[in-house]
């Protein structure tokens, strides 16, 4: 049996806030620090044993992934950093408040720029310090691969490949693959993992902090998933995220 466990970052300091983050790079809060050690203490005892690590480019992924790999004894586990896990963009609505947001333009609005497959929210200008081609960071990834602005569709269509090519092709040598990142770079791999529909994706939330494993035959055919934790405590904990979005929670 092969595994490979999806973790979403712990509470970076602007899901407090109930704020869109996408690409800014925003720090974890206390709690976000206290999620990551716990779940590297559940997957300690659960019994993994990482020796190969993805996170994306942004600090909040970055941090998870350390706080995990401590809690596990694991810090010098091989690490691997790519832009292509980062997090959905969210163009203009970068740092908005997303009940303000849905209180005026609608939930049904705020929901589709969060949850629907093919809607984008507006784009940042080319000049504005949110443009990642901006960005250091970024300097060797030609600007036109770079986005302005994100649906989920957009973010499938730079995940996959490098789930494909990369992460997945891995599991030939390696038993236990660890990938830290973000709500939709992992919604674009559970929905492409799962074959779940356009439509039906726009239900998937995915908690902070919370282990999901993804069990693959030698074979590489998926033969379960599941939540490490807690059932009752993770159902909350998605269902917070969903109401993130709406004007009156």
């Amino acid at each position: 049996m092969k595994r490979i466990v999806l973790l979403r970052h712990g509470e970076s300091m602007w899901n407090k806030e109930n704020r869109f983050t996408g690409w800014t790079d925003i720090s974890l809060s206390e709690q976000g620090i206290t999620e990551a050690y716990e779940a590297g203490i559940t997957l300690r005892t659960s019994g993994f044993d990482f020796r190969l690590a993805y996170t994306s480019m942004l600090k909040r992924a970055v941090k998870t992934l350390d706080c995990v790999l401590d809690a596990m004894d694991r810090s010098w586990v091989q690490v691997e950093k790519s832009w292509r896990l980062n997090e959905k963009h969210y163009g203009a609505l970068q740092g908005l408040n997303k009940a303000e947001t849905a209180a005026l333009y609608g939930d049904w609005q705020v929901y589709k720029w969060r949850r629907s497959f093919d809607v984008a929210p507006k784009p940042v200008p080319e000049i504005s310090e949110a443009n990642p081609a901006n960005d250091t960071r970024y300097r060797d990834v030609p600007r036109c691969e770079l986005p302005l602005t994100e649906s989920l569709k957009d973010t499938v269509e730079r995940v996959i490949p490098y789930w494909k090519c990369e992460i997945f092709r891995q599991l030939a040598y390696y038993d236990d693959i660890l990938v830290v990142a973000h709500g939709n770079s992992l919604r674009a791999i559970i929905k492409y993992v799962k074959g779940i529909s356009d439509d039906d994706i726009s239900e998937l939330n995915i908690p902070t902090a919370t282990p999901y494993v993804l069990e693959f035959d030698d074979s590489g055919l998926l033969t379960n998933d599941f939540y490490l934790g807690d059932e009752a405590k993770i159902r909350e904990k998605a269902a917070a995220v969903a109401r993130q979005g709406v004007s009156k929670p």
